[in-house]
């Protein structure tokens, strides 16, 4: 009985032992276990992190590059525009600018004669020879109107009309057909270039007998100055004087036609459906303080701003001719000057024997 008691409690020991040896076994395994499940959950949260952060990185890099992009579209480099100095004319390379004259007129050239008397009021340069311009319409003109060609004779702009010369621009479409005298209607009065280059090779003859005839009557008129290669003035070689102008304007004046279409101050052509609208390229014609008997105005850079005309000032036709003026309303503001000068200065009033007649 005893010895069953004591294996009993021998069994018992040898069983609580077991359970004490099993449990420290397990102990670590499941303590690993939960180490294992807490790395692995600490790596999971670790790498969603990282994966996180280097969206977040991608994120940043991206928006910084956009931003980037978008200061490159938006923050540009400032634009540098080089200077391009103005186009001297001939005037101001030959220095005909620093000619001082009593009226202190911004024209390099100018001229101012009685057209009766041919008492010359001003000069200034009056021999010098510059590129007139569109000056040289009025040559263009007098030599249509003399030829006596119908004016109603429908006229077409052909591709040979436009400008190559200066690159102007036209409202005269190619294919525009206007009467003869419509071309020389703008041609004077607004100085259309298409036009006039059109009167010049629709005469009989063509274009290169037109200019030869433009010198022959310049050589007839005794302007020995004068010397023309086309018949709009776009081209610096066609080239005058001062004085050979005012005889021009002289004789021109004579021709009713010129009087009427150069002074004219507006006109509308039909040009297809539309109808355009052109208008005098002299100002004063609109001013009724002027009394204008012919007139016509001219530009390139290489001639400045020009204006021949023929008005009466203090009961006395003069011939005014101004080139190379400096400034877009310069010559306009140079026969101003002339007139006030001429209507405040008694001497220069017309005697009672000149002071007859009018424009007509």
């Amino acid at each position: 009985m005893h010895h069953r008691h004591r294996s009993a409690v021998t069994r018992f020991f040898q069983f609580l032992g077991f359970a004490v040896v099993s449990a420290a076994l397990v102990s670590p395994l499941v303590h690993a276990g939960e180490q294992k499940k807490s790395i692995a959950k600490k790596q999971q949260v670790s790498s969603a992190n990282a994966k996180r952060a280097v969206a977040l990185r991608k994120a940043a890099a991206n928006t910084n590059a956009k931003a980037v992009r978008v200061a490159a579209k938006t923050a540009k480099a400032p634009t540098r525009v080089a200077f391009v100095p103005a186009k001297q004319s001939f005037g101001q390379i030959a220095g005909l600018h620093e000619v001082n004259d009593p009226l202190d007129l911004k024209s390099s050239v100018a001229l101012v004669m009685d057209q009766d008397t041919h008492e010359v009021l001003l000069s200034k340069n009056d021999h010098a020879v510059l590129p007139i311009a569109s000056l040289t319409k009025l040559m263009t003109g007098m030599l249509i109107s003399q030829a006596k060609l119908p004016m109603d004779e429908p006229l077409t702009i052909t591709q040979d009309d436009v400008d190559t010369e200066k690159g102007s621009r036209s409202r005269l479409t190619v294919g525009t057909t206007l009467t003869r005298g419509e071309m020389l209607h703008l041609a004077l009065m607004s100085s259309e270039n298409r036009a006039a280059h059109a009167l010049g090779r629709t005469y009989p003859g063509g274009l290169e007998v037109f200019v030869a005839q433009m010198n022959a009557k310049a050589r007839l008129l005794g302007m020995t100055d004068t010397r023309y290669v086309e018949p709009t003035g776009l081209s610096s070689r066609n080239q005058s004087s001062a004085r050979d102008l005012a005889t021009l304007v002289n004789v021109a004046h004579g021709d009713p036609l010129l009087r009427e279409l150069s002074t004219s101050p507006g006109y509308e052509v039909a040009v297809g459906r539309k109808t355009l609208q052109y208008n005098n390229t002299n100002g004063l014609v609109k001013n009724p303080t002027w009394d204008i008997g012919l007139q016509k105005t001219g530009y390139i850079s290489e001639a400045g701003r020009c204006l021949v005309m023929q008005a009466q000032v203090a009961g006395r036709k003069l011939i005014m001719v101004f080139l190379d003026s400096a400034g877009k309303f310069s010559r306009l503001g140079d026969a101003e000057r002339v007139r006030q000068w001429v209507e405040s200065t008694p001497t220069l009033a017309a005697p009672l024997h000149s002071a007859r007649g009018g424009n007509g």
